[in-house]
């Protein structure tokens, strides 16, 4: 199984006017992103921007011709609702105020380490854009982690709320089972259910997914069959 990351369906524009430090965040992070589009200032920035449309922005403040807090005016001035994030060897108080006048929506003060910044981003996917971590579990299927819905080649499954509980206990142990007793806990919260009743229940999951979708552990447990 695969975890997708929400960032893969988005568009980055990196401006920077230092190459150096350019060059090290983009080939830290670029890979993480559907499209990542660098500028190396506010002039070329705010041209890119209207060229590729990107879902976020992320810029210095101090570049030539053209600043990152100019750029940032602009561009809210056009799209309101595209994520902006400073980063910015500037912590003093009227730089932050000035930040936020203009519409960013995030900051991190530099020296900015690429797993901080992947964080930031990650967290902007989830709330932001409403994107979810999505498990890939083979043969088509593919579970959203976060909003919990299980989906084959893009189509959703409708599940009852202790199917989702069940196939979620099952993508959580991954490379391995789940135990009867475990499942029992975690799905049915220790209420009497025996075994039968979870062989019917299974039975009718596979029913609205394919019959080696979910496997049996003789004796043992479950788990997904990838």
């Amino acid at each position: 199984m695969e975890m997708k990351s929400p960032l893969k369906k988005l568009s980055v524009l990196y401006v920077e006017d230092e190459a150096e430090i350019r060059k090290s965040l983009t080939v830290a992070i670029e890979d993480e992103f559907a499209k990542f589009i660098t500028a190396s200032d506010g002039n070329e920035g705010l041209k890119k921007f209207k060229k590729y449309k990107p879902d976020i922005v992320i810029t210095d403040i101090l570049m030539p011709i053209k600043n990152g807090l100019e750029m940032t005016k602009e561009i809210k001035e056009i799209s309101k609702d595209t994520v902006v994030v400073i980063l910015s060897a500037f912590s003093e108080k009227d730089k932050l105020l000035g930040a936020i006048d203009v519409g960013v929506d995030k900051y991190l003060i530099k020296p900015v380490y690429p797993d901080d910044l992947l964080t930031l981003l990650t967290n902007i996917a989830i709330q932001k854009f409403s994107l979810s971590n999505i498990m890939d579990i083979g043969r088509g299927y593919e579970f959203d982690t976060n909003r919990k819905i299980l989906t084959k080649k893009g189509e959703p499954i409708t599940l009852t709320r202790k199917e989702i509980l069940f196939i979620s206990f099952l993508v959580g142990h991954v490379g391995t089972f789940a135990l009867h007793e475990d499942i029992k806990r975690s799905v049915w919260a220790n209420k009497r259910v025996n075994d039968a009743a979870i062989r019917t229940f299974v039975k009718r999951i596979r029913e609205k997914t394919d019959k080696d979708f979910i496997k049996n552990v003789p004796a043992i447990g479950y788990k997904i069959s990838v």
